[in-house]
């Protein structure tokens, strides 16, 4: 994100297994109460076998499926309906709480 690189991993479901299929993927974020950065995604992902919403966590990658939007935490947003976790962050978050609205990152599987 930026000129940082950020590693993370995704989980064993039905939305991370779609996302990985679909990579590498540009997307445009937003900030929301400086606690998660949002953007849409070029399609929507499988939600198949999903539960309804969840609580993130500072760190996770979530896909918020009502709006088709990947989502990185940096704050405790809480419970919602239709936030799906779909993998987790490696270390500190300070370079995605830094970016402004508009910043773009490239989501690509490491080599």
């Amino acid at each position: 994100m930026g000129e940082t690189v950020l590693t993370g991993r995704l989980f064993d479901n039905a939305s991370a297994r779609d996302l990985i299929e679909k990579l590498p993927v540009t997307v445009e974020f937003s900030d929301h109460l400086n606690m998660e950065k949002t953007g849409p995604l070029p399609e929507e992902l499988s939600t198949e076998g999903m539960p309804e919403g969840e609580d993130p966590s500072p760190r996770d990658i979530g896909y918020y499926a009502p709006g088709g939007d990947l989502v990185f935490y940096y704050g405790d947003v809480g419970y919602h309906d239709g936030i799906l976790r779909i993998g987790q962050f490696d270390g500190d978050m300070d370079a995605i709480a830094d970016q402004e609205d508009g910043s773009t990152a490239r989501v690509e599987l490491a080599d």
